[in-house]
């Protein structure tokens, strides 16, 4: 009974998915060779040596169109603000790199908070603005906090800037 259950195993494997599988006995012991979609080892070494090529090449390409950004604050505190009120301030954000900037999105950490990303690149040496405006629910009541989380074609992929508000009731 022993050795009938990898033998049974292993004709189990066979009848599952689109895998072809060729099992050898000798003296008493099992193996089998599975091929994906009857790909030899060697036809899928040289299918994922090929995938490990391009993927190098795409982050190559990621990489040399990399830049840096530096903002001119990273929180603002609007101090105390009435609810159901429009609260609008800018971050200014610098190209310090040698590449275009690329703010591929930018998005708030609640639907009370509005950011508007510059649309257009940012060239090498010059600035844009990332405007944000709170407009807190008449629910919303004390000290308030929200994260603006910005995207681009930078090393750290993603940045924080911070807004907070004291909203009286």
């Amino acid at each position: 009974m022993y050795r009938i259950i990898p033998v049974a195993f292993a004709i189990a494997l066979v009848s599952c998915g689109e895998s072809s599988e060729e099992i050898t006995s000798q003296e008493g012991e099992v193996t089998s060779s599975i091929s994906a979609n009857n790909q030899s080892e060697q036809e899928l070494q040289e299918e994922l040596r090929e995938i490990q090529e391009e993927e190098a090449r795409r982050m190559a390409e990621v990489e040399a169109n990399q830049t840096t950004l530096e903002f001119d604050k990273l929180n603002h505190d609007f101090g105390d603000v009435g609810p159901d009120s429009d609260n609008t301030t800018v971050f200014t954000v610098t190209n310090t790199g040698d590449k275009p900037l690329i703010i591929n999105d930018v998005s708030a950490s609640c639907g009370c908070t509005t950011p508007v990303k510059p649309e257009a690149p940012i060239a090498p040496g010059e600035s844009d603005v990332i405007e944000v405006t709170f407009h807190p629910k008449p629910t919303q009541k004390n000290e308030i906090k929200k994260t603006v989380t910005v995207q681009a074609n930078t090393e750290e992929k993603v940045h924080l800037l911070e807004i907070r508000a004291f909203v009286k009731g």
